[in-house]
């Protein structure tokens, strides 16, 4: 469904339907989605690696991405299924404090499980917006790396759940002291997986193995894909002019 745009039979409020097309126009323009590409590529590359030493700005980012998010979710979803997905970033963002804030390993395995299939969800908002109709655009582009982000956060975030239900499932040359330090090295060794960099953890554990096989093979799939598609795109609307 293209923001702004109304199923046919479908009643909105002159309000409500001015909130939608401005939220639409702000996604399908370069501001939302370069925001968000922003703030996941510090999160990824400058405050994960800082995360060890207790960097305060992190909670600051998060509540930046978690608004993008439910900004986006209402902007490219129907009314109903906007309403769940924001619902279920709110609880995820919620348990995460919580579990921060007091933590216990049932709140930090449910907040693993969570983040993962947020972000898996929201990684289908993003490319909702990516493969809309319409002209390759530079927000195209940058679509495409907000996916790639997000699917290797997603991965990391599915590394912490099998380490924390199953320890030792990663062999690490400096074991972690903290959970903190945990999601800095699940994190680096997803990205390191995901472009095929190779790095100094390894999966020792059979479903480890699986997920880091598995996410080997996506990070070669997914730029060829995505390339193909949107040359694909370009094309077709180049026939249509």
């Amino acid at each position: 469904m293209v923001p702004g745009n109304v199923q046919s039979g479908e009643t909105i409020p002159p309000r409500e339907r001015l909130t939608r097309v401005r939220t639409g126009k702000f996604w399908s323009g370069e501001m939302g989605l370069t925001l968000l590409t922003l703030s996941l590529a510090v999160l990824v590359f400058v405050i994960t690696p800082l995360r060890e030493t207790g960097l305060p700005v992190r909670a600051l980012l998060d509540l930046v991405i978690i608004a993008l998010m439910v900004y986006g979710a209402i902007a490219v979803t129907q009314r109903r299924i906007a309403t769940i997905l924001v619902v279920f970033i709110s609880v995820t963002a919620v348990v995460l404090g919580v579990a921060r804030l007091h933590p216990t390993p049932f709140l930090r395995q449910l907040g693993s499980v969570l983040a993962t299939v947020t972000l898996l969800l929201y990684l289908g908002i993003v490319l909702l917006v990516l493969f809309r109709g319409g002209p390759i655009t530079w927000s195209r582009v940058q679509g495409g790396i907000c996916s790639y982000l997000l699917l290797g956060m997603a991965w990391a975030s599915s590394f912490q759940i099998v380490e924390q239900s199953r320890p030792g499932s990663f062999r690490f040359v400096t074991p972690p002291a903290d959970f903190d330090q945990l999601i800095s090295k699940l994190t680096y060794f997803s990205f390191c997986t995901l472009t095929t960099l190779g790095g100094d953890v390894t999966p020792i554990s059979p479903i480890a193995r699986s997920l880091t096989v598995a996410e080997a093979m996506v990070g070669q799939l997914f730029p060829a894909i995505l390339i193909g598609a949107l040359v694909a795109m370009a094309m077709q609307s180049r026939g249509k002019v």
